[in-house]
């Protein structure tokens, strides 16, 4: 909510940031604080349709590759490379119209999408993404425009009892990671709808807060990097299978790969 409160004239100001959109808005807080909440222009039943999917990718993963498996290796609630799993749904996902025009204001030039994992936030119990981190984790530097930006989108309400995302604000402006004061007076817990993108600066400090409900609370995280950043998965050998269009193959990297020998390197030059 608009606090009309809030003082906006000024003076002394030779130049400022104009929002004409939506995404213009989504875009300066990103640059400045480091986080914006969008929507995803979904309807309801869209919204609902991508809930269920999630559910049966979910079981089928578990499935796969087994609970007590995953259980040992803290990997229990992350589903990996979602778009990869049988339901294209996922890749139409990560390719949100309203997501893309923000993040291709945010990354000057060419980007890929890097991950996309489905995250759950058990209830009554601490899960792995509860502690505080960067989406590119032990990295200590700050960049003049941003390398990388996540999406997480939010299959259920964000909310203060279920868990939903905390953020440092401004923290992708600085090297080090907070003081535990700092964390204290100035952490931010994120409420967003169902069907919305929670999009971050991928260097600002971040965690998922205790869900003291009874239900999971379910995203799907999208990491964006520019090409020189290796991918977490390859996404290209993981879709190599799936009938793709030029611009989806270049957004899933298939543009970028790594060369095996010298010759293969002349011979993309070409």
């Amino acid at each position: 909510m608009i606090n009309q409160d809030i003082p906006i004239k000024a003076y002394g100001v030779l130049d400022n940031f104009r929002t004409n959109a939506t995404t213009d808005i989504a875009v300066e807080q990103l640059r400045t604080i480091g986080y914006a909440v969008i929507d995803s222009g979904m309807s309801r039943p869209e919204i609902d349709d991508i809930a269920e999917r999630f559910a049966r990718v979910s079981d089928n993963y578990i499935r796969e590759h087994g609970r007590p498996a995953l259980e040992a290796i803290n990997e229990i609630d992350t589903i990996r490379a979602l778009l990869a799993q049988g339901d294209e749904a996922f890749l139409q996902l990560a390719m949100n119209p309203l997501l893309m025009s923000v993040v291709k204001e945010v990354i000057v030039g060419k980007f890929i999408l890097n991950q996309q994992n489905g995250i759950i936030n058990p209830p009554q119990q601490q899960y792995s993404q509860s502690a505080w981190h960067r989406d590119l984790p032990y990295q200590h530097f700050v960049s003049s425009r941003p390398l990388a930006v996540n999406a997480l989108y939010c299959i259920d309400d964000f909310t203060s009892m279920n868990g939903g995302t905390f953020v440092l604000p401004a923290s992708h402006k600085i090297e080090q990671f907070p003081s535990e004061d700092y964390i204290r007076r100035n952490a931010v817990q994120v409420n967003a709808k169902a069907g919305s993108f929670i999009v971050l600066d991928c260097m600002l400090y971040h965690c998922g807060g205790y869900n003291s409900t009874t239900s999971p609370r379910r995203a799907v995280n999208h990491l964006f990097t520019v090409p020189y950043i290796k991918q977490q998965i390859n996404l290209s050998q993981a879709t190599a299978g799936q009938i793709l269009s030029p611009e989806q193959k270049s957004f899933l990297g298939y543009d970028y790969p790594i060369p095996d020998s010298v010759g293969s390197y002349l011979n993309g030059r070409k």
